[in-house]
């Protein structure tokens, strides 16, 4: 479900109008980020990190009213939630695209989500899904621990996540780089840390 903000009576209609016709309207941050409790958790469960990741990601997101909104044309139009569009590898080192919502109970989330995965991985696409202007596009470097990251655009204003590498300190703590992307028309500051106070807080729900 969905409903359109007119332009007009959006608040933020000034900045939407200086950013979307500049060149590069995106603002992107990568902060550190604490996973030790899916970390563990999905050691200690089998559950597969990624999915625990993206689980956590998207609802953090939803929170978000600015990282729920497209711009349309003459429009907005906020979703009351939105589906992931994440990256699967496959066996030749090609990659395609694999839609989860997850808006389920956990457990039937991860069942689902595996299966759409081998989907994914046997089926290789890089079509996109006719609701992919709903989605967050979710992708991830587990190779590498960054402190940048630079996506492409192609003008549409979904918010991009994506994460590196772990790294276990001393201590046992365990972190990886996280990084937002979104239209800085819809979108600023406030929003993004908002959206990591929410990711904090949806990681730490794995430590039960």
């Amino acid at each position: 479900m969905y409903r359109d903000i007119p332009l007009a009576e959006h608040t933020r209609k000034a900045y939407i109008l200086l950013y979307r016709n500049m060149l590069s309207p995106y603002v992107s941050v990568t902060v550190p980020v604490d996973v030790t409790a899916p970390y563990r958790w999905c050691r200690e469960t089998g559950r597969s990190f990624y999915l625990a990741m993206i689980h956590a990601a998207a609802l953090a997101a939803d929170g978000v009213p600015a990282f729920r909104q497209r711009l349309c044309g003459d429009f907005v139009r906020e979703y009351d939630a939105c589906p992931t569009s994440h990256v699967e590898l496959g066996e030749k080192g090609d990659f395609g695209y694999c839609t989860l919502r997850h808006h389920l109970p956990e457990e039937e989330y991860f069942d689902r989500a595996e299966n759409a995965r081998r989907q994914a991985r046997e089926n290789i696409s890089i079509t996109e899904d006719s609701d992919a202007d709903s989605m967050y596009f979710v992708t991830c470097l587990p190779w590498l621990s960054y402190t940048q990251l630079t996506l492409p655009f192609d003008g549409k204003s979904n918010p991009r996540l994506s994460w590196g590498k772990c790294a276990e300190d001393a201590s046992g703590r365990v972190t990886l780089p996280f990084s937002v992307m979104v239209h800085h028309g819809l979108a600023d500051g406030v929003h993004i840390a908002s959206f990591y106070q929410r990711l904090e807080e949806e990681t730490a729900r794995f430590s039960g």
